[in-house]
């Protein structure tokens, strides 16, 4: 055998006894005497003859010992530089065979990256790749007419441009027609009566304004005000706010406001704002009832407006409820429109009632679409159209069809929202709209909420440097205007993360914003002005008892999400296409957050990087992929990676992005081939599953292996796509090529996938038969869901426990799927598993011998000795035959 043969780990047979090295020294000539009349001389000269002889022969067998012995020195030296060329060759292995994450050790430690796989599942269901970005745009809705109506959401707060004035009596009567009443309305209206003034505290666009009103009506109404008087329920504009109210009902002609009510909403949002204290209200509700008026002062949650809510006259106002809400908007539309009917009845016929000729068809279902929703046949009725009920009733199933509340996208809806869906509803029944549009229009729901959230923010902090006295004065202020916005974008990239690690996260960013909006000063950072009821009322968010993983251990937190599925996306597309100065700050927290040790922070904030770089990849490319694709740390170049394969989820940037991991792979450094290995282990960088094979062989035998170790872990983690098959077999190919990086690539590949945990693979779905099996070895799980896997699998493993370089980590990792079979506590784990692998695997009597001396290796191991029990059922488990079950019952 060569030495480049035992260099390659091919197996040494020992030499047999008769192959032993023999002596091979010629045996010493015997000297023959003369004859009996030999003289002296003759004998002396025979004698010395002899003597020179035998001087001879033992210089000659000295020379032949020295020559042995340095031919077995020579052969002594070789064997040990063939064992120590071995030892080389099997340490590197063990090197290849290394988690390509264990470089990176520091204070944060390693990256979990099956954790970090849990994350990237639970935070990619926040996100739809599979729909259009597009859907997000508000050019429908901006321009829509449905029937006489005119669609659109302004994302101006409706009290910002309130003016003083009388509430007409027409709006009083349309608002009790239609007005839903919140949850506690009959405590809010006692409030009122008892105290004459009531500050009413909710989020904006809730119904506040309207619940306010509807408040006023009802107790001025039971006030006894006589008609002709004036106004019953009059408006106050902001300037002068509770004092100004309170010397106008104290002044000349405060008679003539007897039984009167005033609305009055406060801004307190605006930097230098400052609520009025307790003396105010007090001489207010005097004031009031001096001339048996009414007050309620509308104020917007938050940490300014608490003293007042906690005060005696303060109150929430909750949400008025959803399903009673959208069911009277839909009677009003479809009361309108049967009002319009009527009037046409004498003249020409609508055209917009129609026939069922004219109903828009519903795509992909077959039927019009008032049939498809469970209206009547219009034939029956071709003078006046569908009974209202009917429509109602049809208009609330078409609500709950699942394609149009996943294109809403909101678990609550707020007045103007519900009016505007059930506008949509309406117009579709009646046929003024087409099903593309219903949809187009129900998404444009969460976009108007978002750009209502972000429209004109910065637009106060041009008035404070007229305003300060120093330079720093107005940095609070900013802060605390900032700190609303940068809860929502946090709240929209960490969706689903502890509360303290979103509002955390939500500080450092309203820092980074008040830096990018007056970078000469430095800015302030309030530190007690958390208020997280208002967070949660302001950002429609919601909090949820939930798990965290915490050092690979679970943990009970407060989780917070977002009421409604399409909020993270309308808010982060809102961000990146509308407010572009606002890129910069962002980039830089989403860097400071990929450094981030916890999974469950950097794995939810490259998915929501991968968002951002949809909607403009070459921004997201020159200032997040690139640079921490070739970043020093492992962990930023998985965030990379992640951020990529979150682009490539989306059809329009699939190309793209397989386009950049092949060049990476060829031409690229080496942290940029390392990148695009990780990006090729999700499973969308590559058109085929050929292609990603070859490309991380291409990165896994290049110099020398260097990245071997990355290269194999990314192959293993492609083992739970459908061409799992595929994948196998291509291992096969490599253990047995002729070249030996190949050879290690396979090998290398095999031992990491019996050390591989389901959960470590990202396309192991949660819910499916792998996904759900998260804890167990991944050949095991695959042995147990897909039987016709079994041989190739047991096949590359026999082949790396029968190859010297790689028998010794196989061994190993045989061990560690042996003792997956049941738990510490006895419960059962993999064991189904093993008792379909262990079978293929030792069906030979040397494999059986093998794995008999495993198992007494196991059962003497000082620090965690095998059962007894457990060796004799795991070596039953792999000799008995399926029809021998009961012989391994008794001997378990």
């Amino acid at each position: 055998m060569s030495d480049e043969q035992q260099a390659a780990g091919a197996p040494e047979r020992a030499p047999r006894p008769d192959e032993r090295p023999r002596d091979d020294r010629p045996r010493a000539e015997e000297g023959r005497t003369g004859g009996d009349g030999g003289s002296a001389d003759s004998e002396a000269a025979e004698r010395h003859k002899g003597e020179r002889h035998t001087e001879e022969r033992h210089k000659d067998g000295q020379g032949k010992d020295g020559q042995e012995k340095e031919q077995r020195e020579k052969e002594e030296r070789e064997r040990e530089e063939r064992e120590r060329e071995r030892e080389r060759v099997t340490g590197r292995f063990k090197e290849h065979t290394r988690d390509p994450l264990a470089e990176e050790q520091g204070d944060d430690g390693p990256t979990d990256l099956a954790a970090a796989s849990r994350a990237r599942h639970a935070t990619r269901m926040l996100f739809d790749t599979g729909r259009d970005l597009n859907s997000f745009d508000r050019s429908f809705i901006q321009s829509a007419h449905i029937g006489d109506i005119h669609l659109r959401l302004d994302s101006r707060p409706s009290g910002a441009g309130m003016r003083s004035g009388p509430v007409p009596e027409d709006e009083l009567r349309g608002l009790r027609r239609v007005h839903v009443e919140p949850q506690g309305y009959v405590r809010l209206r006692n409030a009122l009566t008892a105290r004459r003034l009531l500050v009413l505290g909710a989020a904006p666009g809730t119904g506040r304004t309207s619940t306010a009103l509807s408040l006023l009506d009802e107790v001025t109404a039971g006030a006894g005000a006589e008609p002709g008087s004036g106004p019953r329920v009059s408006r106050v504009g902001p300037d002068g706010g509770v004092r100004r109210l309170a010397d106008l009902l104290s002044g000349e002609g405060a008679e003539d406001r007897h039984g009167t009510g005033y609305l009055l909403e406060l801004a307190l949002t605006k930097p230098g704002s400052l609520p009025p204290d307790a003396m105010d209200l007090d001489g207010l509700a005097a004031a009031l009832d001096g001339c048996k008026a009414f007050a309620v002062i509308v104020v917007t949650l938050g940490s300014a407006a608490n003293p007042l809510l906690t005060g005696r006259y303060g109150m929430i106002c909750p949400p008025a409820p959803t399903q009673e809400l959208l069911t009277t908007r839909l009677r009003e539309k479809l009361e309108e429109r049967r009002e319009r009917l009527e009037d046409h009845a004498a003249g020409a016929p609508d055209h917009t009632a129609g026939t069922p000729d004219h109903t828009a068809g519903v795509p992909g279902h077959g039927t019009r679409p008032d049939h498809a929703a469970g209206a009547p046949d219009r034939a029956a009725r071709p003078d006046h159209g569908p009974r209202p009920e009917d429509l109602l009733t049809a208009a609330e199933e078409l609500a709950e069809r699942e394609e149009v509340r996943d294109a809403v996208g909101l678990t609550d809806l707020r007045p103007a929202e519900a009016e505007l869906l059930a506008s949509l509803l309406a117009g579709h029944l009646l046929g003024d709209l087409s099903y593309d549009e219903l949809l187009s229009g129900c998404r444009s729901l969460a976009a108007g909420q978002a750009q209502e959230w972000f429209a004109g923010v910065d637009r106060a902090l041009t008035a404070l440097p007229a305003a300060a006295t120093d330079g720093g004065t107005g940095r609070s202020g900013a802060a605390a205007l900032f700190h609303p916005v940068a809860f929502r974008i946090a709240l929209a990239v960490l969706g689903g993360a502890p509360h303290s690690v979103v509002a955390a996260a939500a500080h450092l960013l309203t820092w980074e914003l008040s830096v990018q909006s007056d970078p000469d000063n430095t800015p302030a950072r309030p530190l007690f002005c958390d208020d997280p009821e208002s967070d949660l009322a302001l950002s429609r968010a919601e909090l949820t008892d939930g798990r965290v993983e915490v050092a690979g251990a679970e943990v009970d937190a407060r989780l917070i999400w977002y009421r409604g599925s399409a909020l993270p996306a309308a808010v982060l597309a809102e961000l990146w296409e509308r407010h572009f100065p606002v890129r910069a700050p962002v980039v830089r927290w989403l860097r400071l957050l990929s450094d981030d040790p916890r999974p469950h922070v950097w794995m939810r904030a490259a998915v929501a990087a991968g968002e951002l770089c949809v909607r403009d990849f070459d921004h997201g490319y020159a200032e997040l992929i690139r640079p921490l694709a070739e970043a020093a740390t492992p962990r930023r170049r998985i965030f990379a990676a992640t951020t990529m394969d979150q682009a490539a989820g989306h059809a329009s940037h699939r190309r793209a992005v397989r386009k950049l991991v092949d060049d990476w792979s060829r031409y690229g450094t080496k942290p940029l081939r390392w990148t695009a290995a990780m990006a090729l282990g999700y499973g969308n960088a590559a058109a085929t599953t050929d292609d990603a094979l070859d490309t991380l062989a291409r990165i896994g035998v290049r110099d020398d292996g260097d990245q071997l170790a990355v290269a194999s872990f990314n192959v293993v983690r492609l083992l739970a796509l459908p061409d799992v098959a595929k994948v196998l077999r291509r291992m096969s190919d490599w253990t047995h090529h002729r070249h030996e990086a190949y050879q290690d690539l396979g090998l290398v590949t095999t031992v990491r996938l019996a050390v591989t945990g389901v959960d470590e693979v990202p396309a192991a779905e949660p819910g499916s038969p792998l996904g759900d099996r998260g804890d167990w070895p991944l050949p095991l799980a695959l042995a147990a869901t897909r039987p016709e896997l079994v041989r190739p699998m047991a096949d590359l493993l026999w082949t790396a426990l029968n190859t010297a370089r790689s028998k010794d980590v196989a061994m190993d990792a045989l061990e560690s799927l042996l003792r997956s079979a049941v738990r510490k506590d006895g419960t059962e784990w993999a064991r189904p598993g093993l008792a379909a692998l262990l079978p293929a695997l030792a069906a030979e009597e040397h494999d059986q011998r093998r794995l008999d001396w495993l198992l007494r290796r196991m059962m003497n191991d000082p620090e965690d000795p095998l059962p007894d029990a457990q060796a004799r059922s795991l070596w039953w488990l792999a000799v008995s035959s399926p029809d021998r079950t009961g012989e391994e019952e008794r001997h378990g």
